[in-house]
């Protein structure tokens, strides 16, 4: 496919550092926002917000662990299981979510954010693409600029991106502009594993094995394509019957692969067994198309979500059935880049952006976009983030590795948050 020059109207890079609140606000001062985001049903009035915010004040998060020191030292003599010693860990961090605020914001594109990555080993260092093939390194804990990595333009949208666990000074990015390629942050394309030369057909999805060292990609017409760090083909199969919008290897076996369709399908594989679009390990049927399909950190969870209004949690005992469906709204629209839901990397949490829908069974009126976090075991509701300042929908929420920091992507922005007492001490 020929080079396409870009337009010489980039917006102009936009970074906000957040000042330091002297006091949270209360929901009562929060209700003007509320309302302007009220949800119209047939024949409704725009009602009082006031019971919105009695029912998000009654999340029961479970208080800190008054004995976490009692609890290691218990865990180090044998007398408490390590089960008991993460679940009081779990219980003070989603106690320490209440004073989450937004300390960095930024809006560096000119179209909206569709990709972002943490860096493996420096918390406070991210990558985000764009749906204009751009792509930005941010380290938000200095005040040097932000790399920038100009893209084509229209028709380049970067939908995967992945440090290289054997470089980190480069990442891998599958777009748009039907290619998959290996990069680094000076602009340079090192290699270039896949490539399309028509528009017709391009790439959805990326992901990387160190362990293994090896790549998987899946298209838009269902093929998923497996290659070595060396950029060889190993196999190159239709696994799905339309677009494949995710791929993700287990963290901890990383020969099992999860392949996640806009066929209503995610299927889990044996990537030492393939060897056809029929020699699958499970498939896992949805009632819509499916954004995403995330193993859990230790590799015994799956965690899928689909365009429409369900999430789902499966357990490597039964990966056939799933051991949770959780109702949450979250539909797909064209010009929103897809809601996924992610996990935490150290708790057995779940966090996720909200689209209120009118049509949603449970939707109350004056719903608000929030970012929802679930228990994971329990699909239960354990809190919820929401800054009236930036009200819009958010598509795409990560923890840092260290799972003390979240950046999330809302249209342009990019948003950047973590405890108040720790920005302040910033």
């Amino acid at each position: 496919m020929a080079p396409r020059k870009r337009p010489e109207t980039r917006k102009t890079l936009e970074v906000v550092v957040r000042p330091k609140s002297k006091r949270s606000r209360s929901p009562r001062e929060l209700e003007p926002e509320a309302k302007k985001l009220s949800v119209q049903g047939p024949g409704s009035s725009r009602l009082d917000s006031g019971r919105l915010w009695v029912e998000l004040s009654s999340l029961q998060v479970p208080p800190p662990c008054r004995n976490l020191l009692r609890a290691l030292h218990h865990h180090k003599l044998g007398k408490a299981a390590w089960p008991s010693l993460q679940q009081c860990l779990q219980q003070s961090f989603l106690h320490s979510l209440a004073s989450y605020r937004i300390f960095h914001k930024a809006a560096p594109f000119d179209r909206r954010a569709t990709s972002l990555a943490w860096h493996p080993t420096h918390p406070s260092t991210l990558a985000v693409g764009s749906k204009g093939g751009d792509i930005m390194l941010w380290n938000f804990g200095i005040k040097d600029k932000p790399t920038f990595i100009e893209g084509i333009g229209a028709g380049g949208s970067i939908t995967g991106l992945k440090f290289n666990p054997l470089n980190t000074n480069q990442f891998f990015a599958s777009s748009m502009e039907g290619t998959t390629k290996l990069q680094d942050f000076q602009g340079n394309t090192l290699q270039v594993f896949t490539s399309y030369n028509t528009c017709n057909f391009w790439f959805c999805s990326l992901d990387v094995s160190a362990e293994s060292r090896v790549v998987v990609t899946g298209d838009n017409v269902g093929h998923v394509i497996l290659l070595n760090m060396q950029g060889r083909e190993l196999w190159n199969l239709r696994m799905h019957k339309k677009k494949v919008t995710h791929v993700a290897l287990n963290p901890c076996c990383d020969w099992l692969l999860a392949t996640a369709s806009v066929d209503q399908t995610v299927k889990i594989w044996d990537l030492r067994q393939v060897k056809g679009k029929s020699s699958f390990l499970y498939s896992l049927p949805h009632k819509h198309p499916v954004n995403a399909a995330h193993f859990s950190p230790d590799g015994a969870q799956l965690l899928t979500t689909d365009q429409k209004s369900e999430i789902r949690v499966y357990s490597a005992s039964q990966w056939d059935c799933p051991r949770s469906l959780i109702p949450h709204p979250h539909r797909h629209f064209q010009h929103l880049t897809p809601i996924k839901a992610a996990w935490h990397p150290r708790y057995n949490l779940i966090v996720v952006g909200r689209y209120p829908d009118p049509n949603f069974k449970s939707c109350t009126p004056n719903e608000l976009r929030t970012i929802d976090v679930f228990d994971g075991s329990s699909g239960k509701l354990m809190h919820q983030l929401y800054d009236p300042e930036s009200s819009g929908i958010i598509s795409l929420n990560e923890f840092n590795p260290m799972g003390d920091t979240l950046a999330s992507v809302m249209g342009y922005h990019i948003l950047i948050w973590s405890r108040e007492e720790a920005v302040m001490r910033k």
